[in-house]
This record gives C-alpha cells, structure tokens and sequence, in this order.
C-alpha cells in the first residue's frame, strides 16, 4: 500500500525557525501550509504544488480557520502543527503597556488556540496528530538582569496547555509537545546583543535554527513521547551556573 502523504502546518514561517522548519519539513516531502502575516506578499519560498501558503494573522479566528480549511481542502489531512509564531518583548514588569500585553496574548495564547482548536478536530477524525510549540526556557529559568515577566507568564500558558492537551487527547492518537527555546540566531534579535545572549547559556553560545528544527523533527516523529517540554537551550534550564 502506498504510504500517505503526511501534511504539517507551520505558524510564524516567513523567517528564521519558521522558515527553517518550512524547508525541513518539504525536503522531508511533506504537504506544507505556512502562514505569516505578509506571507502571500513577501513568499520567500520557491514555488512548490506541496506548499500552500496563508496571510493573516493568526491571533484572528478567521485566519486560523482558512490555515485548516485549506490544509484539508488541498491536501486531506493535518498530521502536524507546528505552533511558531511568536513575539520578543522584554522589558522591565512596570513597564509593560496594556498594548505589549494585547500583542502577546494575541500572538502567543490566540494565536495558539484556534489554530490548534481546528487541527485537533481534523486530528480526530483521522484518530493521529501531532501538535509542537514553540516556548522558551526562561519560563523554568528566570534570568537576573534579563527581564520578561510578562512574556514569561504568556509563554508558560503554552507549557502548562501542553501537558494538559497531552493528557486530554492521549488516547485519541494526538501526541502535544513543546520545544522550550534558549536565545537562537534569529533575525528577531539585534546582532549587538549577541555578546549579551551567549551568556546566557551554560554552553557559552547561542543556538541555531537547525537545533531548534531538529528537536522539532524529533518530537514529530517520537511516537512514545507526549506532554514533554524539550529544553534546547544549551543548559540554562538546569540551574544556577
């Protein structure tokens, strides 16, 4: 019997592990559905009949739903979502705005739910799934001098929803995973803090997008490995150092 051609949602994908996990998923001959904000406009993908691609943002209910429709209506199924996209807003607690506050629910917590809602519905119906955010580790390790409580609190509502998901749906054949993130070599990141983040980390450097895609690729595929969150972080989970 022919194997079936599996389809992954990737969220967040116009650049950096965005993009990193667009390419890593089609060379693995994946059917791809990517979405960005501007992502139809600034398509920095070569065309391809496996990858469709997705405008809008994805704290809006109505994107998440053309994302999922057109997963199912162009290639039949979701076997992965990939829950990237994210923001970066670091400051002082006192000092976030009732806006910092908006953006990140909507990106991070929206912008979760309903895409992840839809796909777990398809999910269902083909009785496999496998769901992976994208988190950082300062959610468990807090860094003195590098503020970002409100961020930190945002990001550990995905933590906490993995397990619960994981939980909810293990008997269903949906696996819900999280890849909690160091500081990775993004365009997010201004290159003059670079000295700045690689002390961040135990090892003494910052990561690379192929890490993080890697951890990605292995919680996709690691079929007894559900409710996990995956430090790639060189460390800085693991304590004081």
């Amino acid at each position: 019997m022919a194997s079936i051609q599996k389809t992954a949602i990737v969220t967040g994908a116009s650049q950096g592990i965005g993009a990193g996990l667009v390419e890593a998923f089609l060379k693995r001959g994946y059917n791809l559905v990517a979405n960005s904000r501007n992502i139809a406009k600034t398509n920095p993908f070569p065309a391809s009949a496996n990858l469709a691609l997705v405008g809008g943002d994805i704290g809006d209910p109505n994107t998440a739903a053309k994302i999922v429709e057109t997963a199912v209506s162009r290639f039949g199924r979701i076997d992965v979502l990939i829950n990237n996209a994210g923001i970066f807003i670091p400051k002082p607690f006192i000092d976030y705005t009732t806006e910092d506050f908006n953006d990140l629910v909507s990106t991070t917590l929206a912008g979760f739910l309903y895409v992840s809602q839809l796909s777990v519905k398809q999910m269902l119906r083909q009785k496999s799934g496998s769901i992976v955010n994208i988190s950082t580790t300062v959610v468990d390790q807090p860094i003195a001098g590098a503020p970002a409580a409100v961020q930190i609190m945002i990001k550990g509502g995905l933590n906490a929803v993995t397990r619960a998901l994981a939980i909810e749906y293990a008997k269903d054949g949906i696996r819900v995973n999280t890849v909690a993130a160091g500081s990775i070599n993004t365009p997010m990141h201004k290159p003059e803090t670079l000295e700045f983040r690689k002390g961040l980390h135990p090892v003494g450097r910052i990561g690379e997008i192929k890490e993080i895609v890697d951890a990605v690729l292995f919680l996709t595929d690691a079929t007894f490995t559900t409710g996990e969150i995956l430090h790639v972080d060189g460390g800085a989970h693991a304590g004081k150092w």
